[in-house]
């Protein structure tokens, strides 16, 4: 298996019960093989894609990763979304597609209510492996990004289903900015928010978490 493998199949075991995941893979859901094989191949696409126009952060011993997308120029942005919806019909099904399309455009609208900044820097997906949850491991993959971000004077954003996760990003400096109703999944998700702060005094002290 290949580290890219690796940490795909990884983010599969983290986030396969996530209504957006699960959603968007929906058609394959009668075959729990095909499920999987979906998804990791929808996550190896993901990673590759943060690597190349984003910024991809993974543990060294690819348990995890986290994804992030920073602004990019328009051109590169709708060529990005045009190649990802192609390779989404493959992975996913014309169903799939659809599924992701709805519900990412929803989201969109959710995010302009809330005013997110739109030069925000986005975590697009973080995933730590079922068995090394709680040992601090999504902690010491965020923090690189945040000071960065810190020092540029960047906000972050992010969007999560998991309404057990919002303690953890709340210690990272994360505000929960809107809870909307999302249709397609038929679940509610947080838009959290982040502001700069060059001191980094908004990440509170480590604490045990489940990411």
């Amino acid at each position: 298996m290949t580290a890219r493998r690796a940490v795909a199949v990884a983010l599969y075991c983290a986030l396969a019960k996530d209504p957006f995941y699960r959603t968007i893979a929906g058609a394959q859901r009668h075959d729990p093989s095909i499920f999987e094989t979906a998804l990791v191949r929808y996550f190896e696409y993901a990673l590759d894609e943060a690597e190349a126009i984003g910024r991809l952060v993974v543990d060294e011993e690819q348990l995890g990763a986290a994804a992030w997308f920073l602004p990019i120029a328009p051109r590169v942005a709708h060529e990005a979304k045009t190649k990802k919806e192609r390779v989404l019909y493959e992975v996913l099904s014309e169903a799939g597609l659809v599924a992701y399309q709805q519900i990412t455009e929803f989201m969109s609208q959710q995010r302009s209510r809330v005013c997110i900044p739109s030069n925000a820097w986005y975590l697009s997906i973080i995933g730590i492996a079922p068995q090394a949850q709680g040992r601090g491991l999504g902690r010491k993959l965020l923090e690189p990004m945040l000071a960065e971000a810190d020092a540029a004077t960047a906000s972050c954003y992010l969007e999560t289903f998991s309404m057990r996760n919002v303690t953890f990003y709340t210690r990272l400096g994360f505000g929960v900015v809107g809870m909307p109703h999302e249709p397609t999944t038929g679940a509610h998700y947080a838009i959290m928010l982040r502001r700069p702060h060059p001191d980094s005094s908004n990440i509170a002290p480590d604490l045990a978490s489940t990411i």
